[in-house]
């Protein structure tokens, strides 16, 4: 076999054709990790081999998660779709960035927040298949999350003592569900300390936090069934989505109007997206409000752009609705996968790379966001009557 040498800088056969303009795409850290040895950290293996596909897409987001969105003078708000705290990464993931001032702000599907109240309670959710019989488990008196099982009085224990701390005095009026979580994680907050299971529940961590968790669907869960089986019983309690709506927006002005920026992390797609990104359309289209956009925008979901689904929709899009700033697009990502895969892996990084952020508390200054909100949006506005 011939001897064949390397020597000096490889010459194409072609070396003009397509040689104009070309480095401007060839920027990219070269693809040439070293081989795992099971001794990397879990960021250095992230930094080190997720170079191209979604994995890729998972160390931008790493990154932009990290180097920028995570900076004293941004805003964080987090989405939460698909049923992620009965999976315990309402413990896992979402608690550590609550504690760590890695978020300011929650939008959330009811049912996560309903589950997390079964934490509270010391209630036991387990481990199983998705191929059980559920003939059987329905006989038995089980419940299925796909490969979750619990007793069906989880359910029922949990939505006995909701009833009974919905029915408080301090529920009885109209409130939005920035409130109504507040009031229920003081009760989380409570049980944690009688069962000795501290740092169980993401209401009792946001409330102790003062972040605000809003539900964009407060009827579609049990907790929202409850308050609805309730006023049979003749209470006043109310959930007033308007009040939502206009705080979120509030929320996001206030910040700009500091001079600081918002990112948006939105774990999975559906009506909690939405109701983050609207904030800006809410300032911008319905308000008449100067303002040009989020700034930082990350998302994982399996859902495909392509079918026109709001889950699916990509930044790019949003930007036409004025819900990302369109000068800030190469600040967002996209990665395609599992929640339950991604998220834990974004929350490592983050902790292992960034030092805990002083709380915002939100909540706290909901009084003032909405005051200021109100006074900007009289300058924009002349008062009419609605023909």
């Amino acid at each position: 076999m011939g001897e064949i040498k390397l020597s000096g800088k490889f010459v194409s056969k072609y070396p003009h054709k397509f040689s104009k303009g070309k480095q401007q795409f060839l920027k990219g850290k070269r693809i040439l990790p070293n081989p795992i040895t099971g001794k990397e950290s879990l960021p250095d293996l992230i930094d080190g081999t997720f170079l191209a596909y979604n994995g890729g897409r998972l160390q931008e987001a790493c990154a932009l998660f990290t180097q920028k969105i995570l900076k004293a003078n941004v805003t964080v708000g987090m989405t939460l779709s698909g049923a992620l705290t009965p999976a315990g990464l309402g413990i896992s993931a979402v608690i550590p960035l609550i504690k760590s001032g890695f978020v300011d702000w929650i939008v959330s599907t009811g049912a996560n927040l309903y589950h997390d109240i079964h934490h509270a309670l010391n209630l036991p959710l387990f481990r199983g298949t998705p191929f059980t019989p559920d003939e059987e488990l329905r006989k038995t008196g089980v419940v299925r999350i796909y490969d979750i099982l619990f007793e069906n009085n989880v359910l029922m224990t949990t939505d006995h003592v909701l009833r009974q701390i919905l029915m408080q005095p301090e529920f009885q009026k109209e409130m939005g569900t920035a409130e109504l979580h507040y009031l229920i994680g003081k009760y989380c907050a409570e049980f944690e300390e009688q069962t000795g299971r501290k740092d169980s529940s993401l209401l009792a961590a946001a409330y102790r936090a003062g972040v605000p968790c809003y539900c964009s669907s407060p009827g579609d869960s049990s907790i929202g069934m409850n308050i609805a089986e309730l006023e049979f019983r003749k209470s006043a309690l109310r959930v007033n989505p308007s009040r939502d709506v206009n705080e979120t927006a509030g929320i996001v002005l206030a910040a700009k109007r500091e001079g600081h920026k918002t990112g948006a992390l939105l774990i999975g797609g559906g009506s909690p997206k939405n109701f983050m990104l609207q904030t800006e359309p809410q300032l911008q289209e319905v308000m008449g409000i100067e303002e040009d956009g989020h700034d930082y925008f990350i998302q994982f979901t399996d859902a495909r752009p392509d079918t026109g689904g709001l889950s699916g929709a990509t930044p790019q899009e949003a930007a036409t609705w004025g819900k990302v700033d369109p000068a800030q697009l190469p600040d967002t990502t996209v990665c395609y996968a599992d929640s339950t895969i991604a998220f834990p892996l974004l929350v490592h990084y983050a902790m292992a790379k960034c030092k805990p952020r002083k709380l915002k508390r939100l909540y706290d200054r909901r009084e003032k966001i909405m005051a200021a909100l109100e006074a900007e949006y009289w300058k924009y506005n002349k008062p009419r009557k609605i023909s």
